[in-house]
């Protein structure tokens, strides 16, 4: 069913191609200015949307085997994700029962255990509480309600979630929306993560904002993509996730009349974006590869930073594709950094004037319709109704 859904946006954008048409939005939105600065504003986005809603926080590729783990901090939670023994992610917050402490650094590794650095309790990864240090000097109590405080977490399509509030009763399913079954489509689960780097930008909105902007490549980025990149957008939607792509002219007499042999590579191009903080877009330096982007806010309303991602569909096999495929990676660096977020930053610094009182989304930029709107539901949903909205969509 989900290649058939690709089949029909296939169709979709080939029919707007040869038309010479795109869908377009109502009417043209107008956009608080304040909403990507204003404190307030920003610390309900984090308790509202960063706190509760699931965020993507790591791929298959990072966690294969078992006793893998990721230690990171997500919505200023520090966090644990690992595969326990029988092969299942779990995540929990890095913290100790006893007093509180971190169990272990950010970063990576495998482990059969995680053992405080503090007073050396340790716990397996499943999160029981296995040891305790000197335990007739400390006392007697109940270790089997001591474990580690686990994290709602899910692995679909190569991908894992993470709810970073222990006590939310939202399904990550039902979050997200029958997304997951699309992105099954690229098969993250067998690709190779080739490496990781970080890049500081503006508030998370106009980030994210870019993510789904197509109108400003051929002018922002004339010198690296060039200005002849086409700058039309075609938006589909599952919930608040959605996906860009552009109108394909002339594309069905290239594919042929045998949908069966239209390759799936082709049918999953674009940029797809998973609320409230990631985009999947494809390259292929060294080989078929992805970027994705992991987007978190910074500690003020006018920052956020970028985790980047570089995965591959096949470990590069020759120093070659090695190279081909760093010299991708950097490229990618260099766009985001000195041309997306540069501009950004500078557009944070504008708007904080308060000169404008909002900014503009056009007809053909329906993606930051429906992003923002999403944005202002969730902020104003109660937690007992968060399940109800994504049952409407």
């Amino acid at each position: 069913m989900s290649r058939e859904q690709l089949l029909q946006m296939a169709r979709n954008n080939i029919a707007h191609g040869d038309a010479g048409t795109i869908p377009q939005a109502k009417e043209i939105l107008k956009v608080p200015a304040c909403n990507y600065y204003d404190e307030d504003r920003w610390k309900l986005e984090m308790k509202n949307i960063f706190n509760r809603m699931p965020l993507m926080l790591a791929m298959s590729a990072e966690i294969r085997k078992p006793g893998d783990y990721k230690a990171m901090e997500a919505s200023g939670i520090p966090i644990i994700i690992v595969r326990d023994k029988n092969g299942q992610v779990r995540a929990f917050v890095n913290m100790c029962s006893h007093r509180g402490a971190q169990l272990m650094e950010e970063g990576s590794g495998n482990t059969h255990r995680f053992t405080c650095p503090y007073h050396a309790w340790s716990y397996n990864t499943e999160g029981d509480l296995i040891g305790v240090l000197a335990p007739k000097d400390f006392g007697e109590f109940d270790k089997t309600e001591n474990g580690l405080e686990e994290l709602p977490c899910l692995e679909k399509a190569g991908l894992v979630w993470v709810t970073p509030n222990p006590h939310s009763t939202l399904d990550i399913n039902l979050f997200l929306s029958g997304y997951d079954q699309l992105l099954e489509n690229f098969g993250f689960e067998d690709w190779y993560l080739f490496g990781t780097q970080r890049v500081d930008g503006p508030n998370w909105k106009i980030a994210y904002d870019g993510y789904m902007d197509l109108y400003h490549l051929p002018i922002l980025h004339k010198n690296t993509f060039g200005p002849d990149f086409p700058n039309q957008a075609i938006y589909y939607s599952w919930g608040p996730h959605q996906r860009v792509s552009g109108p394909m002219k002339g594309m069905a007499k290239m594919l042929g009349p045998d949908e069966s042999q239209w390759p799936t590579e082709l049918l999953v191009a674009g940029v797809w974006t998973i609320f409230p903080h990631v985009s999947i877009a494809g390259f292929d330096g060294g080989g078929r590869a992805v970027m994705i982007s992991q987007l978190f806010p910074g500690e003020t309303p006018g920052t956020s930073y970028t985790v980047q991602n570089y995965l591959m569909e096949k470990e590069p096999s020759s120093e070659k594709l090695i190279r081909d495929a760093q010299n991708q990676f950097e490229f990618l660096r260099y766009v985001v950094q000195e041309e997306d977020y540069a501009t950004g930053l500078k557009q944070q610094k504008a708007l904080e004037s308060g000169a404008k009182e909002y900014v503009m989304f056009g007809k053909n930029e329906e993606g930051g319709h429906n992003f923002h709107r999403w944005v202002d539901h969730i902020i104003d949903t109660k937690d007992e109704d968060l399940s109800k909205l994504f049952m409407t969509g």
